[in-house]
């Protein structure tokens, strides 16, 4: 699956953002140590933008060379993932998660799957906890987010200079 729709995206805390425009290619799951260890999860979603088609909006990212030829972004504020990338590439990744609407890129394949969890077929037959009765937990956390909403914003935190 591609898209051709102008996507933005962020970090959790707003330091950092982008905007990719045009299409985003093979989005997919990578399973590699790597990746495992860059997101602190079980897998990477990736897709990957033209160069001349991303743009960085807000903020820097800060950069570790994971390897020789690869270098991963992320918020040096709040440590979200944000990017795989060679820099010698016409393309950079995106880690899909970080999009402001990750529901917008399916992913089409998986990588090294040789790393996959040996029990990730068995997610779909867990037991599901209930929603809350009652929203008090939920509106707690609503009135004291710090989490940059999932769209731009002309300045974050509001009322701060960008």
């Amino acid at each position: 699956m591609t898209t051709t729709t102008a996507l933005s995206g962020g970090c959790q805390c707003g330091a950092v953002r982008y905007r990719a425009v045009g299409e985003l290619g093979y989005p997919h799951l990578c399973h590699c140590r790597m990746c495992q260890k860059a997101a602190g999860n079980y897998f990477m979603p990736l897709a990957s933008a033209r160069r001349e088609d991303f743009t960085v909006t807000r903020g820097e990212p800060k950069w570790f060379y994971s390897s020789d030829i690869v270098r991963r972004g992320f918020c040096a504020d709040c440590g979200t993932p944000l990017f795989f990338d060679t820099p010698d590439a016409d393309s950079i990744n995106i880690v899909l998660g970080s999009l402001d609407n990750p529901d917008r890129v399916k992913p089409v394949m998986q990588s090294n799957t040789g790393r996959r969890m040996s029990w990730f077929h068995e997610l779909a037959a867990l037991p599901v906890e209930p929603e809350p009765e009652t929203p008090d937990r939920e509106n707690a956390v609503a009135a004291s987010n710090h989490q940059h909403p999932d769209h731009d914003t002309a300045d974050w935190p509001t009322g701060a200079s960008a």
